[in-house]
């Protein structure tokens, strides 16, 4: 146990608490339908999420909608129950909803950054966008209104058919899948055990401006402090600890073994 505490505070320490990336804004959202066989003896139930791709004008970032959902909805239900309690503390759980993983592409910089959890921290992993052999086609379809193009590549052992749109003229796409001239709208591959299927697109709402003093999130509730953050970046959020791949393994194995 003091070898597991002596390694946190030595990472913490040694990393930036604050994630000094350049921001960018979303201007676009792209749905998908997430569908992943992880046990191929059981094709018939694959795990399903519902995933989106915030697209600003130079970079991306792909995020659980299923999550963003429910945390907007828990909010609004953790507020009425204040209202309703007599002390203004109501007794209120809150479920875990969708991956906790995010992924932020930044094509300029040729920069990926990989936001995960282990336990009450987030942390941000930096590495290199991984370069993919695309080879586009004469092959055209309508995605939504979004005229696109068909590309065909390999990428992590799998042989993947996808759709982007020039008309969206960002190099990214979801999950780790980017390097096209235009956004990735649809994408599977061959055996469909991997699949991000189109599943809408919209233009991204303003983050309405906020009125009255702005509150401090150390002074929210603890199960409301990562409810507050403004999706429309296209950046880790506020309190990210940053951390290479390997710092970040190693902490997790020192978590696994306590």
């Amino acid at each position: 146990m003091k070898r597991f505490i002596t390694l946190c505070v030595l990472l913490v320490s040694a990393l930036q608490v604050v994630f000094a990336q350049k921001t960018d804004t979303a201007r676009m959202l792209v749905h998908y339908k997430f569908t992943w066989v992880r046990d191929t003896a059981n094709r018939a139930h694959p795990y399903i999420e519902n995933m989106v791709l915030y697209v600003g004008k130079s970079a991306g970032a792909y995020r659980s909608y299923d999550g963003i959902v429910y945390k907007a909805q828990f909010k609004k239900a953790f507020a009425e129950a204040t209202a309703a309690s007599p002390d203004g503390h109501p007794m209120i759980n809150r479920r875990g909803v969708g991956s906790n993983v995010e992924y932020y592409q930044y094509p300029n910089e040729q920069k990926l950054i990989t936001k995960d959890q282990l336990l009450a921290n987030s942390y941000a992993i930096e590495g290199p966008m991984l370069t993919i052999d695309w080879k586009t086609t004469g092959d055209t379809a309508t995605f939504g209104g979004l005229h696109c193009q068909k590309a065909v590549g390999h990428f992590k052992g799998r042989d993947y058919t996808v759709w982007f749109c020039p008309d969206l003229p960002v190099h990214t796409g979801p999950w780790k899948l980017n390097g096209l001239p235009g956004v990735i709208v649809d994408a599977r591959d061959a055996k469909n055990e991997v699949v991000f299927k189109f599943d809408g697109v919209e233009k991204a709402t303003p983050t309405p401006s906020r009125s009255g003093p702005a509150v401090d999130k150390k002074d929210l509730p603890p199960i409301l402090r990562d409810l507050d953050n403004d999706m429309n970046l296209i950046a880790p959020p506020p309190g990210t600890i940053k951390a290479t791949q390997k710092e970040f393994d190693k902490t997790r194995e020192a978590m696994r073994k306590k």
